[in-house]
């Protein structure tokens, strides 16, 4: 039996994976069916990471030390997909893959993330992490003292445009429709925001680029007519899918308490409603989305892990 299954090979899994072997917890898998590494190691480049100094760091070679060091301690990875992870009578764990194996543990700490949602305009994949991004606080310093656009009615992406205004020159927000869906104080920022400038009504066509990166973007309006916006940044803010599916139980339940957003209700140690079972990072409510955030969500869940597996060890 294992003392303690790790769901997810992103930053918070990782760090999950460092403390709870470097802290003594002997029979540590982590589950993660491809690359370790996460989301970020489609970015282009890492800043803000504290300790990062290296220029042009690319979100790849800024990961793979991280697996490195926490097989150094013992941590063991598993290119295994878990479909669902389910509570025993005793209070363990079952750890169900696709291939139909299972394994025991006595804790789990779930670090499977989100996806945020692709527009789906012409160039959008293609351009992803060369201009295309779906983070603001992590890219927009790259297009500090230039023009911008963003996709998207939301909270999001009226409060990245709040953010982005502060150091871009422009700001672009082109929405589907015309009406917005944020609150309505934040709706109210954005109009009376001078470098910001609102296009209703308005979808993305296609995103222009050369071997550089993006240049601008094509947008079509409903009643046909097009604009070519000039600007080497898009960010696009059409939501999230948490990728919550292992935590869904045969019945259709989950087996931890959720919001409605179907994100894991936790408490400031990544307890969830269920002993023994931990949740971090995008997973969890109110994540900040950061890769300096999900990792410190990793730590406080492997030293919950940890005196979790001593103390029903010990009974």
């Amino acid at each position: 039996m294992l003392d303690c299954a790790i769901i997810g090979g992103g930053p918070a899994g990782l760090t999950a994976g460092l403390y709870t072997t470097r802290g003594g917890l002997d029979d540590v898998i982590m589950f993660e069916k491809g690359m370790p590494g996460g989301q970020i190691t489609s970015s282009s480049e890492i800043e803000n990471y504290p300790g990062a100094t290296a220029h042009n760091l690319s979100g790849m070679d800024f990961m793979i030390p991280w697996l490195e060091q926490c097989q150094r301690f013992g941590l063991k990875h598993e290119m295994s997909e878990v479909t669902r992870v389910s509570r025993n009578e005793d209070g363990t764990f079952t750890i169900h893959k696709s291939d139909g194996s299972t394994n025991t543990a006595k804790s789990v700490i779930v670090a499977t993330g989100s996806t945020p949602k692709r527009a789906g305009f012409i160039g959008e994949d293609k351009y992803f992490g060369r201009g295309v991004s779906t983070c603001a606080t992590c890219d927009g310093f790259f297009y500090k003292g230039k023009e911008v656009a963003i996709i998207g009615g939301g909270d999001t992406a009226m409060e990245e445009a709040l953010y982005l205004a502060k150091i871009c020159t422009k700001v672009y927000i082109i929405h589907r429709r015309d009406t917005f869906r944020s609150a309505p104080n934040t709706i109210e920022r954005v109009k009376m925001t001078p470098n910001i400038e609102i296009l209703l009504n308005a979808s993305p066509q296609e995103v222009l680029g050369d071997a550089m990166g993006v240049t601008g973007i094509r947008v079509v309006f409903k009643d046909g007519l097009t604009r070519q916006i000039d600007a080497p940044g898009l960010f696009v803010f059409v939501g999230r899918d948490v990728n919550n599916q292992v935590l869904i139980q045969d019945d259709g339940s989950f087996l931890c308490e959720m919001n409605d957003a179907g994100e894991v209700i936790v408490d400031i140690s990544m307890n969830t409603s269920v002993p023994g079972l931990y949740a971090t990072g995008d997973l969890r409510i109110a994540a900040p989305k950061q890769v300096v955030s999900a990792a410190g969500d990793g730590s406080v869940a492997a030293l919950q892990a940890i005196a979790y597996v001593d103390k029903i060890s010990h009974r």
